[in-house]
């Protein structure tokens, strides 16, 4: 299947801006609230009426403007579609945090056509930040009540020098892998628990030089590399391979990344 225009991206770029937007502002309706109920799903993970609220409501505006995109979200069964698009949703990406009433929680929104991870938007609600990007087009960067401005990375070369992010600290060693996140730590000049997609969008706007996350689901990676590497910077497997489908996740500037993987690939022997 041919690789998708530029107009193509552009128009559907646009849209998840504005609908990652808008279904943030349905999270935000119940951020902070003392009632809210939350349920275990089946791997025990926690999840609540707003995150099926915020993902329905995308749900319902992709198939009413897009009506032959496929769409793959995390509350509810797979849409199949006919026209190489598939949008891929993660309505609230740390819902551990938002149901804490931590405001480090995000929407993503990200496309994949042809098996190519296409545009992202990562949309912090309860900050009101966001970074989108489109391949081809750029990353950009929005501030509360400002315009987008380009989204770029550090250009700090070593990770010495460099902020390391991960989600939790206990999910390395329940992975297997703490082992690799003390070598990481150790090495980093600061490590920081910004964790879920807010450590990615630090990476994205040169705010932080290493994200690190032991394992992902797809919905969880899928805004992230399209955002990275159009703000110069890179998403990987712990292999180092350009990839949203690796069941785990490095964001970097890129310039640290060979450091990383190297220390990743000792640690792991």
């Amino acid at each position: 299947m041919p690789l998708p225009s530029a107009s193509e991206i552009k128009t559907r770029l646009e849209q998840a801006s504005t609908w990652a937007r808008e279904a943030g502002q349905i999270t935000l309706r119940y951020f902070q609230r003392s009632d809210l109920q939350v349920e275990l799903k089946s791997d025990s993970s926690p999840v609540t009426v707003a995150d099926r609220e915020a993902e329905q409501w995308i749900r319902d505006a992709i198939s009413e403007s897009f009506p032959e995109d496929g769409i793959l979200g995390e509350e509810f069964p797979e849409k199949e579609g006919e026209s190489g698009f598939r949008w891929i949703v993660d309505p609230i990406d740390g819902t551990k945090s938002f149901i804490h009433g931590v405001p480090l929680y995000g929407t993503l929104i990200g496309i994949e056509s042809g098996g190519e991870s296409v545009l992202g938007v990562i949309h912090m609600p309860a900050l009101d930040e966001q970074v989108y990007a489109g391949k081809g087009l750029g990353a950009w960067y929005v501030a509360p009540g400002a315009k987008p401005t380009p989204a770029r990375v550090s250009s700090v070369e070593s990770l010495e020098s460099g902020l390391l992010c991960v989600t939790d600290v206990a999910s390395f060693a329940q992975a297997g892998r703490g082992t690799a996140f003390e070598r990481l730590q150790e090495r980093a000049r600061l490590c920081r628990t910004w964790g879920d997609c807010y450590g990615y969008l630090l990476v994205a706007t040169g705010r932080a030089e290493l994200m690190v996350d032991p394992a992902m689901s797809v919905w969880d990676a899928a805004a992230l590399l399209p955002v990275l590497e159009e703000a110069g910077g890179t998403f990987t497997d712990w292999r180092g391979n350009s990839t949203i489908h690796g069941g785990e996740g490095i964001g970097s500037n890129g310039r640290v990344l060979p450091e990383v993987l190297q220390l990743i690939e000792a640690a792991l022997q």
